[in-house]
């Protein structure tokens, strides 16, 4: 089996394999879904494991990606939905990490009219708009899966600007200007469904953040992200450990 060298830096490539384990730890990922960063020496390359269950990646299963989403020089087993990252990093040159999950109490709102918005300051990120990927609009015929670079253009417009992207009957992908951002963000966001999902249950209206709240909490969480990382990843490695 060949396995090829990554050009990316050991420290980038211990935080792929942290944020797996991390978001597996805190029930948004499970058996399936993955971790990419943007190579921080070959810009137009991403790294990410082999296709492997996230709370069992290691530095040895990371693979490095071209701008087509193919393993480079390394013909082990990748993640057929690559394309979802690949194609972000396309369209969207200051994102440095996605996650593609299926958090639970995020399905809810990719099948019906519920709108997913910020409910407390910790997924103020979401203030940018949340919206729906319908794959039936590029290709009626489908298993949900994003397996090539059409669909994962289609997905990459679908995002925007924004810094979460729904996909109907699938689950949700996150960016973020780092690995430790989009953990972030792949946590609340989840977090953040679950809540609206409760307070929709109580006496409404809901009171969501403004989007002059959602920015300006957004601003003062990217200046603690070392705080929960840091909390994260000793949580994962301790329990890798017992």
């Amino acid at each position: 089996m060949k396995k090829s060298k990554v050009s990316a830096s050991k420290a980038l490539i211990d935080d792929v394999v942290a944020a797996s384990r991390v978001l597996a730890q805190q029930g948004v990922l499970d058996a399936y879904g993955h971790v990419s960063a943007r190579s921080d020496r070959r810009p137009d390359r991403f790294v990410m494991s082999r296709s492997r269950a996230p709370a069992l990646v290691t530095a040895a299963d990371v693979m490095e990606h071209d701008a087509n989403s193919e393993p480079v020089g390394d013909d082990r087993k990748g993640f057929l939905e690559r394309f979802i990252h690949g194609e972000i990093y396309r369209a969207r040159p200051e994102v440095m990490a996605v996650v593609h999950s299926h958090s639970p109490s995020v399905i809810p709102f990719g099948v019906t009219q519920s709108k997913l918005k910020p409910i407390y300051h910790m997924a103020s990120f979401l203030w940018s708009g949340v919206p729906l990927f319908e794959i039936r609009d590029t290709r009626p015929d489908n298993d949900l899966l994003i397996r090539d670079i059409p669909l994962g253009k289609a997905l990459a417009h679908s995002l925007g600007k924004c810094t979460c992207v729904l996909m109907r009957g699938h689950g949700m992908t996150v960016v973020g200007d780092s690995v430790a951002e989009a953990v972030f963000r792949s946590i609340y966001t989840e977090m953040n469904a679950k809540l609206q999902i409760q307070a929709g249950q109580l006496e409404g209206p809901i009171a969501f953040l403004s989007d002059e709240e959602g920015k300006r909490s957004t601003g003062t969480n990217r200046s603690t992200l070392e705080r929960p990382w840091e909390l994260w990843k000793k949580a994962a490695s301790a329990k890798g450990r017992s």
